[in-house]
């Protein structure tokens, strides 16, 4: 185990040990065990099914469901660490196909279940205790589900398919190589190398960090593009044609368990107010001495020095400012560090960015962040442990339903950077640091808030559009009047920005994902309004949220805080408090 003070390397034994290829051939043995016995079931799975047969195929699922999530996750980890391991690409692909071979050969039994009489159901519901809503959550999909053979079809094809395809753009961007002069050093860098030039204090590198970035995506567009567009008319053909949703998103939002008019609310609350950031980003420019924003400056810096944060001080950072609020959620943040389950070293083939990865209930969350010495690796590790408590909060609930809908998956992440956050401006008397630290702030909801809801806005336009047989250009014009509209006169946008949506990998591993954070922003803002009002009374109420996890639907879990998110008037209050940020910069000298 490595110093808790320097960056570090997971281990992913709790997974599975050593010998690794034994280990997996004893869980593949296990779950052939497991859905033979379910297969054996098969004739009984009538509606007339009794209670206790019916709670031992649950049973059955959620073993089977186990099994198959340890193997997918050390998978998906060991390929994460270095994209470019033979051995990792060799293991995924083969488990991937043995997994959907097994899938296919339960999938009956979610079939079953959806086709039975409302009456039926409904017993069976009522006793399902902790999996009451996994159940109801199977039901709601009944009006898009194929029959079993249709079903097995579509899952055979996707490994070798729309889900390689994926991996290849993955596999393609993850060994690009940027290079830059720093210094009058050429430097080569991996992405989030390159992306710590986006927070220099000089403008030309900035500009140079940035167009280094498109000039490479820009290079390869033709493939890239082509992948999306394949990605799109796989969504298409799939959700629109076969299962019959009205619009591509509609299959997210069910997958969410969100009606279509509350997302439809919120995109539209997010257009109305992209005028309160254009707003800042002509206050920025003031203190920038500009007279008018490049999108190169939106996260420029306004202190002149690069300063630097090692990770022995964020660790400290974080889990200090998690004991302030709640022990409980410092040490669960500490298991993370204490278990190996972090990975922070910046490496060549790792994946970029961060993400926290919880596979099961029983095991705490792996935790991968490419820590670089910035403010804002701080906030990302703050941000990604969040996540991780938000699953160890949940841990007593089944596997089938402790992982959170995606709209209430960011509320523990951004809520642990809203805490990191007030904590520093609350010890931080200096006004130039603290106009410093609020626009930190700003910025990062800008990024987290309007940023990813236009994403959204531009993929609903850019699915209808690729399925009318437009080009890529017409797609590169199009999301450069979208940029055009979000920034309106505040900021200069140059040419380049025109791929600027090539780049953004959640389009294409997860289709219209990005409002989730905007949902997940503007809630915790709502969330972090009654804290600082309520003080510790708020809580318990706060981790009973968390402590949910996947097991009741988003809306009766926040009507619960006394959260309307059906109403605008619930999104705009969130708006009107980065209002209220804003409007307090302007006071500072």
């Amino acid at each position: 185990m490595g110093s808790p003070d320097m960056t570090t390397h997971w281990s992913l034994k709790d997974l599975l040990p050593d010998p690794v290829d034994q280990a997996v051939g004893q869980n593949l043995s296990l779950l052939e065990e497991s859905v033979s016995e379910l297969e054996r079931m098969r004739e009984g799975l009538t509606e007339d099914i009794s209670k206790e047969a019916f709670v031992h195929a649950l049973g059955l699922l959620e073993v089977i469901n186990s099994l198959m999530r340890r193997l997918q996750g050390y998978s998906y980890l060991w390929l994460s660490e270095d994209t470019q391991n033979v051995a990792a690409l060799n293991l995924r692909d083969r488990l991937d196909q043995k997994l959907v071979d097994l899938g296919n050969r339960f999938l009956f039994v979610e079939i079953w279940f959806k086709d039975l009489p409302d009456s039926a159901a409904e017993r069976l519901i009522a006793g399902g205790g902790d999996l009451k809503y996994y159940l109801e959550s199977i039901r709601r999909f009944k009006p898009y589900t194929l029959n079993e053979r249709e079903e097995m079809i579509l899952a055979l094809k996707d490994p070798n398919g729309i889900d390689a395809l994926v991996g290849l753009y993955e596999m393609i961007t993850n060994r690009f190589t940027f290079s830059m002069e720093v210094n009058g050093v050429k430097k080569n860098m991996t992405r989030d190398e390159l992306t710590t030039y986006y927070y220099n204090s000089s403008s030309e590198v900035r500009k140079a960090a940035y167009q280094e970035l498109y000039r490479v995506y820009k290079e390869n567009s033709t493939v890239l593009s082509q992948i999306y567009s394949h990605r799109v008319r796989d969504w298409h053909t799939e959700g629109i044609e076969l299962r019959g949703y009205s619009s591509p998103i509609s299959a997210r939002n069910l997958g969410n368990d969100l009606p279509d008019e509350v997302v439809e609310t919120l995109l539209s609350v997010c257009r109305k107010n992209a005028s309160l950031f254009q707003r800042y980003f002509i206050l920025k420019a003031g203190y920038l001495g500009t007279k008018k924003l490049r999108r190169y400056d939106i996260y420029a810096p306004l202190t002149n020095a690069d300063k630097k944060y090692d990770f022995a001080y964020a660790r400290k950072l974080v889990l200090d400012t998690f004991q302030e609020f709640s022990p409980l959620m410092a040490d669960l943040a500490k298991q993370v560090f204490d278990q190996q389950h972090l990975d922070s070293e910046i490496r060549h083939g790792k994946r970029g960015g961060g993400f926290c990865y919880a596979t099961l209930p029983e095991l705490t969350p792996w935790v991968l962040v490419n820590y670089n010495d910035r403010p804002g690796d701080i906030a990302t590790l703050a941000h990604e442990l969040g996540h991780a408590v938000h699953a160890m909060l949940a841990k007593s609930h089944s596997v089938l339903s402790f992982h959170p809908s995606q709209p209430l998956a960011e509320t523990a992440s951004v809520f642990a950077e809203m805490q990191l956050t007030d904590r520093l401006l609350k010890e931080e008397q200096d006004p130039a640091v603290r106009r410093d630290l609020l626009v930190r702030v700003i910025d990062d909801a800008y990024a987290t808030v309007i940023r990813q809801a236009y994403f959204t806005i531009f993929e609903k336009d850019a699915h209808r559009m690729l399925v009318e047989g437009k080009s890529f250009d017409e797609l590169s014009d199009h999301y450069f009047s979208i940029l055009s509209e979000q920034f309106g006169q505040a900021v200069e946008l140059s040419d380049e920005y025109r791929w600027e949506w090539i780049t953004i990998p959640h389009i294409y591993e997860s289709p219209f994902y990005t409002y989730s954070y905007s949902f997940g922003q503007l809630l915790v803002l709502a969330l972090y309004q009654q804290y600082r009002s309520e003080g510790t009374a708020f809580i318990p109420g706060y981790l009973k949220i968390l402590s949910y996890g996947g097991s009741e639907t988003p809306l009766k879990i926040l009507q619960e805080a006394g959260l309307d998110i059906t109403s605008p008037v619930f999104w705009q209050g969130g708006f009107d408090i980065l209002d209220e940020m804003i409007t307090e910069l302007t006071r500072i000298a």
